[in-house]
């Protein structure tokens, strides 16, 4: 029945039949999504069919008045009568999300990647003011306006389709006090622009290599900060801090051409607008995922909760009870066994030439292996070979001759640029070997300082051994 009516009305958009018909794959929503082909005279166009007639108008009006301000939406070509079903232009098959797919599995974005991920960035403020002007809202679906009865839906979609299903107790009239309280905070922001809602890389389309905008059909008036929150920790996109901190930049300069900015201000809203739509996402993947059995909701929570669990470092006074729920949901065990198993551990070794440099027992025969040779050695003089790094006498002789504090300079230069990216992109493993003549003096005191510096600066789990004194301490991650 449904591609009977699309082969209709396509024959009746363009004058000739169909040559092919091939349903595409489906995204979250009930939408139904369908590619006609043509001759090569005619053109391919793509059908849809919705099962909410509100939501398609909606869809509808938007995408006419957004090709009217000259935003790069696709161009609606016909309709059926009851707004059930509709042909539109046919931008190809690159999501955004799969254009960026090699910097989401490595954290490492080429310069192709990113600069795909500004012009998405600066195109955003266009839409939400330019999108805005002269708009109906009166025509978004389900909710005109960014209110305090949406929030408390989200909130309570949270409450219900995801922190409920883990099994946690927890008391709900105080939880509800925090949503209100967060309604509070984020109505503080409301504007009179155009908010997308769901502005994520799924919903950007890469055509003659430029991002186009689709799935806008639950946007509505509502302030700038829900979509920047929504795009830049989407839970799989899987951005570094830094490269999240380079496109927020790029969005904050092009908002600059609509209204003034307070950065400070900004930032300190954003955050708020952040933590909100993390809890919603989690609402959604816990309906799509636990309830609907869809696994690529699934197979995203981790992601979303390795998010929360990272927004929490900075604590949110306003949500007092809220905030204690939040921290004992990232503690379940369903999630930080995931987790533990994406830890990053760093293994450093003190070992001595003449025995041979360390395996590395992972099997990813990498890291660091550092001589320390080159520095005054202690053992030369009979009064220190009783002794260990780890031992006073031995530690002021070598901080007083001050070479080793400057070998070790470098050393942290090159190992913490290396754990922050290994923690950025989910490795679990970095070998980092101190070799000295031997093994008891200078590798012994640069192995033991480094364990500690790495794991007081990441709060990574360090695993330190001094081979040749048979003495093994582990630094548990904080």
């Amino acid at each position: 029945m449904i591609t009977e009516t699309l082969q209709q009305l396509y024959t009746q958009t363009v004058g000739s039949m169909p040559t092919s018909i091939t349903e595409l794959a489906s995204s979250g929503s009930n939408r139904r999504y369908f590619r006609l082909m043509g001759t090569s005279a005619s053109p391919t166009l793509i059908g849809v069919s919705g099962t909410s007639t509100e939501e398609n108008r909606a869809f509808l009006y938007m995408a006419a008045h957004f090709r009217s301000k000259g935003l790069p939406v696709p161009q609606v070509v016909a309709k059926s009568d009851d707004d059930a079903f509709y042909l539109q232009e046919d931008l190809g098959d690159t999501l955004l999300f799969n254009a960026i797919e090699k910097g989401r599995m490595t954290s490492i974005f080429d310069e192709e990647e990113k600069e795909l991920l500004r012009k998405t960035m600066r195109l955003l403020p266009a839409i939400q003011f330019a999108g805005a002007d002269g708009m109906d809202f009166d025509v978004c679906y389900p909710q005109a306006e960014f209110n305090s009865r949406s929030i408390l839906w989200d909130l309570n979609y949270f409450k219900y389709c995801f922190l409920k299903a883990t099994g946690m107790e927890f008391q709900e009239d105080r939880l509800e006090d925090d949503f209100q309280r967060m309604a509070d905070v984020l109505l503080r922001s409301s504007s009179a622009t155009f908010m997308y809602r769901d502005f994520q890389s799924r919903n950007v389309m890469i055509h003659k290599d430029e991002p186009w905008l689709i799935d806008f059909q639950g946007g509505r008036k509502g302030p700038v900060y829900y979509d920047v929150a929504s795009f830049l920790w989407q839970a799989k996109a899987n951005y570094p801090d830094t490269l999240r901190k380079e496109l927020l930049h790029e969005y904050i300069e092009s908002l600059r051409k609509y209204q003034p900015v307070d950065e400070a201000y900004f930032h300190a809203q954003l955050r708020h607008f952040v933590l909100f739509r993390t809890m919603q996402v989690l609402g959604a993947y816990g309906f799509r995922g636990y309830f609907e059995k869809k696994p690529h909701f699934i197979q995203s929570v981790p992601f979303a909760i390795e998010n929360l669990r990272q927004l929490l470092e900075e604590p949110y006074p306003e949500y007092p009870y809220l905030c204690g729920v939040l921290h004992e949901l990232t503690e379940l065990k369903q999630f930080t066994d995931d987790l533990q198993k994406r830890r990053l551990t760093v293994k450093v070794t003190s070992f001595a030439y003449k025995k041979g440099i360390p395996d590395d027992p992972t099997g990813n025969g990498g890291g660091y292996v550092f001589d320390c040779r080159a520095v005054n050695n202690p053992g030369k003089y009979d009064r220190y070979k009783p002794f260990t790094g780890l031992d006073e006498p031995v530690i002021r002789f070598l901080e007083e001759d001050g070479e080793i504090q400057t070998f070790l300079e470098h050393v942290y230069a090159l190992t913490d640029a290396s754990v922050k990216r290994y923690m950025e992109r989910g490795f679990t493993s970095l070998s980092i070997c101190f070799g000295c003549t031997g093994g008891q003096h200078r590798s012994v005191y640069a192995a033991q300082h480094l364990a500690e510096h790495l794991n007081k600066l990441f709060g990574v789990q360090v695993v330190l051994i001094h081979r040749e004194q048979n003495i093994e301490q582990t630094f548990k991650a904080r």
